[in-house]
């Protein structure tokens, strides 16, 4: 049975990624606005309704790692090591992000095409900023966690707050740094420069609380 079931959850993930794949093909050739579920599905070789099943949203196939993302912060401030504040955890997850060349965190010419569509899209900007307050959101009920505090803890929001404002700032800083100079290394250094930098503001903002 549980062979019958990972057969299944591999097959969704193919499918899920060949409509994701197919769609941001279409984004980079059309622009996001201009494509039509229907297009997609025909690109991906599948019914209008199997695109619903796996993206509710078409903003949801642009953001398809989205989730990971989330699941990728989530497990740093769980995981941590006892000696580690949240706010240092997620400082060393940017770093280890960056050494391990993960896909969200990509400076090169395909992550500026991805920017692009996003700047050509007013949709995918409002979603992009939705995003990142869910991610906020997110943040600041793990962080009460960490600390064993209501959800509604105002140092964990403003922790959270501050730490996607700094992060945000750092990734534009750097993508703009490697349309420059085309250099993924410089960019890297950028997020990483402006990230630590965000994170001692945050320890000094945040004195005497559980998070620093």
């Amino acid at each position: 049975m549980s062979e019958v079931i990972d057969r299944r959850a591999r097959k969704r993930l193919e499918t899920r990624r060949n409509i994701s794949y197919a769609a941001t093909g279409l984004f980079a050739e059309k622009g996001f606005d201009n494509v039509t579920i229907d297009e997609i599905a025909s690109a991906a070789d599948v019914g209008r309704m199997t695109v619903f099943n796996h993206f509710p949203r078409k903003e949801d196939m642009f953001f398809d790692r989205d989730d990971e993302i989330r699941q990728t912060v989530a497990d740093a401030l769980r995981q941590r090591k006892d000696a580690e504040s949240p706010i240092e955890s997620l400082r060393l997850l940017a770093h280890r992000l960056i050494a391990e060349d993960r896909p969200f965190l990509q400076f090169s010419d395909a992550s500026q095409g991805f920017i692009a569509i996003i700047k050509g899209s007013d949709t995918l900007k409002a979603r992009a900023r939705a995003i990142r307050d869910e991610v906020a959101n997110g943040v600041a009920a793990e962080l009460a966690r960490c600390a064993g505090r209501e959800e509604v803890d105002a140092d964990a929001r403003l922790a959270a707050a501050l730490q996607l404002a700094c992060w945000s700032t750092a990734l534009i800083s750097a993508h703009e740094e490697f349309a420059q100079s085309l250099d993924a290394t410089r960019a890297a250094a950028t997020f990483l420069k402006l990230v630590d930098k965000g994170a001692a503001g945050l320890k000094a903002a945040l004195a005497g609380t559980p998070y620093v």
